[in-house]
């Protein structure tokens, strides 16, 4: 099973969670219509497509970074309490089915690389979304893995900084983090799909003394 870096500080660390959040009250805004839009997680009720509006400006102001021919492509962003629930609980599952060693804490701890603990889910916030590439015509660029590939799945490849991915790749990666960073936002180093604004993750990564978003419904 592939370990995550030591150097990788996963979003189940206790530091993230004793972060405070001071809840700043920004609605959650419709991405579609504003960026392009990707609909293979599409909910019925459209919340995947729901960003805060802070985090959503910041993406379009980071989209206009890009160089021609390249484009933000938005995959979710928003997404329910138990929606969250339901895919970390699956995933450690299927952690603990594969590895009949792993206790409930280490798995606990491994899923958090691919999928947050609700208790400090960005997601959840609207503070997070996962995103990639794609030329004019909506044909996503080579990034290594698929958006969402997991650590088992990818053999790793899905950490940002994976070594075991085309040069193409690479540049993709970079190219789409020199713009989003430009911007603001922070990347959780297990997905390079993953990146957030406003959250507790971020608050960590930057030194920020609190959090801006903290869960929220939907509708808000």
């Amino acid at each position: 099973m592939w370990q995550s870096s030591n150097d990788v500080v996963l979003i189940s660390d206790p530091r993230v969670a004793a972060i405070p959040v001071r809840e700043c009250g920004e609605p959650l805004a419709e991405v579609r219509g504003r960026l392009r839009v990707d609909h293979r997680l599409a909910d019925p009720a459209g919340a995947y497509a729901h960003l805060r509006s802070g985090l959503l400006e910041r993406l379009e102001k980071a989209e206009r970074l890009l160089p021609e021919g390249f484009h933000l492509l938005i995959v979710e962003g928003y997404r329910p309490v138990a929606t969250q629930s339901l895919y970390f609980t699956q995933y450690r599952d299927e952690l603990l089915a594969a590895n009949p060693d792993m206790s409930f804490d280490e798995a606990h701890v491994a899923a958090s690389r691919y999928v947050s603990p609700v208790s400090v889910a960005p997601h959840t916030a609207g503070a997070a979304v996962d995103l990639t590439l794609c030329d004019p015509d909506g044909i996503e660029y080579d990034m290594g893995t698929e958006v969402n590939d997991n650590p088992e799945q990818s053999e790793g490849a899905c950490y940002t900084a994976a070594p075991n991915i085309s040069a193409d790749a690479r540049a993709h990666r970079k190219l789409l983090a020199a713009a989003l960073e430009s911007t603001g936002l922070v990347n959780y180093p297990t997905e390079w799909w993953h990146w957030s604004y406003g959250d507790r993750y971020w608050a960590m990564s930057t030194g920020s003394p609190h959090a801006l978003y903290g869960p929220v419904g939907f509708p808000a």
